[in-house]
C-alpha cells in the first residue's frame, strides 16, 4: 500500500511513520509540506502518486487556534481542502484525522458519527468545517475522530503531568471534563487497517473506556508511583482561552464494524509509561 503522510513529525505523525515501516511511504513534516501552499500539496500527491494520503497535520493548540482564528482555519480547514483537492485530481484515497472537539459535549452518552457537529472553539469549528467540506470534495473520504492523544516524541498529557509531579507535592486537574484518552501507537494501528479496509464516511477512533482528567492524571502517577497528590477542581476554577466539551466520549461502534477493537486506556498508559 503506497502512503503519503502529511504532519510526520506529529505525535501522530511519528507513530503512523512506524506503523508502515516497510510499506512505500512518503512521509513529510509541516516544514517540509506547509498545508496552506496549494501548489506545494500538489507537487507532493502528484509526485507520491499515493493510492491513501493519511493527513494527520494539523494546529492543534486548541488555546492557540482561539486566539488566532484566521491561522487555525488556514491550516485545519483551507489546508485540508488543499490536500483533498489533490487527492481528488491524483485519484488517491483520503483518510483525514478529526477530533471529539467537533461536538458541544452536552451529551450523556457517547457520540455516534451521525451526531450533529456543534464545536464551542475555534479549534472544534476549524476541524468541523473541513469535515463538511472534505465530504463534498471527496464524498469516500475517511474521517477519522481521535480524542485525548497522548504518546511519545513531543507534548502530551502524561508527559506534563510527570513534570509537574516532579517539583510538586500537589497539583490541581480538571475533574468535570469527560473523554478517552488515546495512545498515538494504538491510534495509528487502527487508521492504517481502516486503510487497508479501504474504509470511507465517518469513523471513531479511541482507546476503550474513558474518564475525567483528574482520573487521567491520578492513574499516570498511581502507575508510576509517584506520591504527589491531585486536587480534583472544576472547569470554572482553571479558565483557559477555548471551552472545552464537558461530556467527548466517541462512540466505538463506527470501529468495531471494521473489527477493529482498541485496548482500554489505563492498559495504553501502562505501555506508554514502560517506553518512557
Amino acid at each position: 500500500m503506497r502512503v503519503t503522510v502529511f504532519g510526520s513529525s506529529g505525535l501522530l505523525g511519528q507513530e503512523l511513520v512506524r506503523e508502515l515501516h516497510g510499506e512505500p511511504l512518503t512521509a513529510l513534516s509541516s516544514k517540509e509540506a506547509d498545508l496552506r501552499d496549494a501548489g506545494r500539496v500538489r507537487e507532493v500527491v502528484q509526485n507520491s502518486s499515493p493510492e491513501w494520503i493519511i493527513l494527520s497535520a494539523a494546529y492543534t493548540d486548541v488555546d492557540g487556534c482561539e486566539l488566532n482564528r484566521d491561522r487555525a482555519f488556514a491550516v485545519n480547514c483551507e489546508g485540508a481542502i488543499n490536500v483533498a483537492q489533490a487527492a481528488r485530481e491524483a485519484g488517491s484515497r483520503l483518510l483525514f484525522v478529526s477530533t471529539d472537539y467537533v461536538f458541544d459535549g452536552t451529551k450523556r452518552e457517547p457520540y455516534q458519527i451521525n451526531d450533529a457537529r456543534n464545536p464551542t472553539s475555534v479549534y472544534g469549528a476549524s476541524k468541523a468545517r473541513a469535515e463538511e467540506r472534505l465530504i463534498e470534495i471527496l464524498p469516500e473520504v475517511c474521517i477519522a475522530r481521535t480524542s485525548w492523544l497522548f504518546g511519545h516524541g513531543g507534548k502530551c498529557f502524561p508527559a506534563t503531568i510527570l513534570k509537574l509531579a516532579s517539583t510538586r507535592t500537589e497539583i490541581s486537574v480538571v475533574n468535570d471534563q469527560r473523554g478517552s484518552p488515546t495512545l498515538t501507537k494504538d491510534a495509528a494501528s487502527a487508521l492504517v487497517q481502516l486503510c487497508r479496509a479501504s474504509a470511507r464516511g465517518i469513523v471513531h477512533v479511541t482507546n476503550s473506556g474513558t474518564c475525567t482528567w483528574y482520573d487521567f492524571a491520578a492513574e499516570i502517577l498511581r502507575q508510576s508511583g509517584m506520591t504527589t497528590v491531585v486536587k480534583p477542581v472544576t472547569t470554572a476554577e482553571f479558565p483557559r482561552p477555548a471551552k472545552r466539551p464537558a461530556y467527548s466520549v466517541l462512540s466505538p461502534d463506527s470501529l468495531h464494524a471494521f473489527n477493529i477493537r482498541l485496548p482500554e486506556w489505563p492498559d495504553a498508559l501502562r505501555r506508554y509509561l514502560a517506553r518512557a
